[in-house]
């Protein structure tokens, strides 16, 4: 009998990648975004097209509701993705290959690219509802870089859900990510506070915004805001862009910090739960 080619048995980041992608289709998980992006943008896109709220402030408030929200989504997806690991196998599908790093880093990168295509189709959706009544302030364009900015902030949470999970099970990740939802709502002064006060929260947010957990709301509401100071004349304009640009460097540099802790602690993970 011919043995197989060791080559085309290979891992190699594009199948590790492939695969994960494959078993998340399969999963609840997929209906879970679809459904949360929709629904948001829907709800949150029908009100403001009526409200009597300036809609500009309003795609802030929306921006930063998505992003305080990303730490609580991370924590259940990987609280979920982990929890589907463990009763498939014990995470053999993690553990027991060549390489626990490829495997791990797939797995980041699978949840975080559907957290992405959660929030476009958030911000997409609102947009588009918007537009449609004829009271979108902002071009796409604007939208696209909340989208952007939000995703940026949330790879580290992302990083830090799936090593809770992995660890701790799924409660905790859980658990971890609503405490910083909740930092982080109140690192821009609480729902809504900017939009009630025509305030540049997302720029002028306070100590808890430091908070990495705070990073995704903020990121996401800055883009926004820097468009809004520019289109208004506001003189701190140029303050919030700059503010943008270091925010988002910080973030980036924070994302692959993560990322390396998470798979060099991976590798010689050995897991002891039995259970989520």
């Amino acid at each position: 009998m011919a043995m197989p080619d060791t080559a085309s048995l290979r891992m190699t980041p594009s199948r590790a990648l492939r695969s994960e992608l494959m078993r998340l289709a399969r999963s609840p998980l997929v209906g879970l975004h679809l459904a949360c992006g929709i629904a948001g943008g829907l709800a949150c896109g029908e009100y403001f097209s009526v409200a009597a709220w300036d809609p500009a402030m309003g795609a802030d408030a929306f921006a930063q509701l998505l992003g305080a929200l990303m730490p609580l989504m991370a924590g259940i997806v990987c609280g979920i993705a982990v929890d589907a690991e463990r009763a498939c196998g014990r995470l053999a599908n993690l553990t027991a290959v060549p390489s626990r790093a490829l495997a791990v880093a797939a797995k980041l990168i699978a949840l975080a690219l559907a957290g992405g295509i959660a929030l476009a189709l958030a911000l997409g959706v609102f947009g588009t509802v918007l537009a449609a009544a004829g009271r979108l302030a902002l071009s796409p364009l604007h939208l696209a870089s909340a989208c952007a900015g939000i995703l940026l902030g949330s790879l580290p949470v992302y990083a830090l859900g799936l090593a809770l999970a992995l660890r701790f099970g799924r409660n905790v990740a859980i658990g971890a990510g609503a405490a910083g939802t909740l930092l982080a709502f109140f690192s821009v002064g609480g729902l809504a506070h900017g939009l009630m006060t025509g305030e540049l929260t997302g720029a002028n947010a306070g100590p808890l915004g430091l908070l990495p957990c705070s990073w995704p709301a903020r990121l996401g509401s800055v883009a926004i805001e820097a468009a809004i100071a520019a289109e208004r004349g506001f003189a701190e304009a140029s303050a919030v862009s700059a503010q943008a640009a270091w925010l988002g460097a910080a973030c980036a540099i924070l994302s692959v910090v993560a990322a390396a802790a998470l798979i060099a602690w991976f590798t010689r993970f050995e897991d002891r739960r039995h259970d989520g």
